[in-house]
């Protein structure tokens, strides 16, 4: 074995997630070897009820063909081009045809417009992360990014990679981040000497704070943003997961202020998570070393070629698919993608329904002891113990698995590290619970989400010492 003398690598902690994980498989066998049955409130996945792809391949299949018969080859050994073309490398833009079907219709569902040419395409939305902490980090200087307390935990992860990079986080009320708290904790970095990029933000359907911005409130924050000179980033995967009334929704920051944004989408949730096809999209210009001024995106695409040098052509081509009426109407390229959420957002809203009818006839008698997020978006609700005394963390979840079957993912691990350093009990009272995943479907889906939550309720009231 090689002796790899590295001293300056640092061992980053592993994520609360992952440590659920990681022990999931032996407090399964303890807990059913109590005869307790294993409800999952814990993963964040899309649900297998609106992944199923055999329907998606169907569509793709005739969607190619038709782009087959549009080149209208007639030597049928010929390689169609849309075929060579997702199956070589290309540039790290990707196909033209994606790019354009997707400024369109993004576009028109924001009222806004999209220039194809400024769309960068990112292994979902973890890449654009990724992508602007490496623009941010790449001078080499010391480097703080505003974010939220909790926030995140893929993005706390990322910045835990760079040795020169902190966190100066922003506490939340029900509304979203505390702008006052912000303007402060941007200019307290700048004096402590660390150039402030950007804030980052999930503002619709937080992960993991189980809420949404109110317009009002991003509005509060864009204006300390323009007025201290940094970015807002805004990652935007359940943008479509929304359970407000169209009228109610807020419009996200880059419809917003598109040369102060950047804004990161991913097909996950809108289509399916396996390809990993996101896009990554700012109108910023930037100055840089000598004094000149050039395109966010500009920057951002060459990041991207030294990163992930050739997109992957046919992930985008088959997200391009989606973005296509099927046959019978002609391929012609959809109105919204309101058209695609809606299939999975009638699980969605079922499941939500579900969780926060059974906490109210559960727990809604005990408003002394327990609350809970109502989610606007998204697939989370954040439960807090009200009660001095109870402690969420990792025993405490170990003990939910073995004692009632119950997996839940702590909020402690989500909060950043300077978060915890102003309040050591920040998030230790508090619990996410998930609506999204099981792995049964139809009736079955909704049954056993009802005893997830059942069981949870009861495992709670214990805790609390309350009720039968």
């Amino acid at each position: 074995m090689a002796n790899l003398n590295a001293p300056d690598i640092v061992l980053q902690p592993v994520s609360v997630t992952r440590k659920m994980s990681a022990s999931l498989p032996r407090l399964r066998d303890l807990a059913q070897s109590k005869g307790l049955k294993i409800h999952h409130l814990g993963a964040g996945y899309p649900h297998p009820e609106v992944t199923d792809p055999r329907g998606f391949l169907e569509h793709q299949a005739a969607y190619f063909a038709h782009l087959e018969a549009a080149e209208g080859l007639n030597d049928p050994a010929a390689v169609p081009e849309y075929l060579r073309e997702s199956f070589s490398y290309t540039d790290t833009l990707g196909p033209v045809s994606t790019r354009q079907t997707f400024a369109a219709v993004y576009g028109r569902d924001w009222g806004t417009e999209i220039d194809p040419q400024k769309l960068i395409p990112t292994v979902g939305a973890t890449g654009g992360i990724n992508l602007m902490c490496s623009l941010a980090e790449r001078p080499g200087k010391p480097v703080a990014y505003i974010t939220d307390a909790p926030t995140y935990a893929g993005f706390t992860a990322r910045v835990g990679l760079c040795q020169h990079a902190t966190i100066f986080s922003v506490e939340m009320d029900d509304e979203g981040a505390l702008p006052d708290v912000m303007r402060a904790q941007i200019r307290a970095a700048r004096d402590a000497g660390y150039f402030v990029p950007f804030y980052y933000t999930v503002p619709d359907g937080h992960n993991p704070a189980g809420f949404s911005f109110s317009q009002a409130r991003r509005e509060a924050l864009l204006e300390v943003a323009v007025d201290e000179g940094i970015l807002i980033v805004e990652d935007a995967p359940y943008v479509y997961i929304s359970f407000a009334d169209a009228s109610d929704r807020p419009r996200p920051f880059f419809a917003m202020a598109p040369a102060q944004t950047v804004h990161l989408f991913t097909g996950s949730k809108i289509g399916f998570p396996g390809p990993r096809v996101g896009f990554l999209y700012s109108e910023a210009e930037l100055a840089i070393a000598g004094g000149e001024t050039v395109a966010l995106a500009e920057l951002a695409l060459t990041e991207a070629s030294s990163d992930v040098l050739f997109q992957n052509p046919a992930s985008l081509r088959g997200f391009e698919a989606l973005l296509h009426e099927p046959a019978d109407s002609g391929f012609k390229p959809i109105a919204s993608m309101w058209q695609l959420a809606e299939g999975k957002l009638a699980v969605y809203r079922e499941n939500r329904q579900i969780l926060l009818e059974v906490l109210e006839e559960e727990l809604g008698q005990y408003p002394q002891h327990f609350r809970w997020t109502t989610p606007a978006a998204g697939f989370f609700s954040v439960f807090t113990f009200l009660d001095d005394g109870v402690c969420t963390d990792d025993a405490f979840i170990e003990n939910l698995v073995a004692d009632h079957g119950v997996v839940a993912i702590p909020m402690y691990d989500f909060y950043p590290r300077d978060a915890r350093e102003r309040d050591a009990q920040a998030g230790l009272d508090q619990l996410r619970l998930s609506f999204c995943f099981s792995e049964s479907t139809g009736e079955a889906r909704r049954r056993d989400l009802r005893e997830a939550v059942k069981a949870f309720c009861a495992a709670a009231r214990d805790v609390a010492g309350v009720g039968g």
